[in-house]
């Protein structure tokens, strides 16, 4: 059995590798020469934004639930949040 998340997850990295390579005409295995450490804590810098970002609109669309009695524009108070 096979789990689709995990394949899907998996495309996603060869895809990310792909476009790697053709950005930068090499692989990861073969790039010795980058900072690895400052690559790694830009990402992680990054992450935090966009997972303040995700708890941001998760706390706007909370709220929005409470406010809006009807689904309809509920879906179209969200549609506007996210558009």
């Amino acid at each position: 059995m096979r789990d689709q998340v995990v394949d899907n997850v998996i495309d996603k990295y060869y895809d990310r590798s792909q476009i790697g390579i053709t950005k930068y005409g090499t692989t990861l295995y073969n790039n010795n020469k980058d900072n690895y450490f400052q690559h790694l804590q830009e990402e992680l810098m990054d992450a935090t934004l966009y997972l303040q970002k995700l708890m941001d609109l998760k706390e706007e669309i909370t709220i929005m639930v409470k406010i809006y009695d009807n689904d309809a524009d509920l879906g179209n108070a969200i549609r506007r949040l996210v558009s």
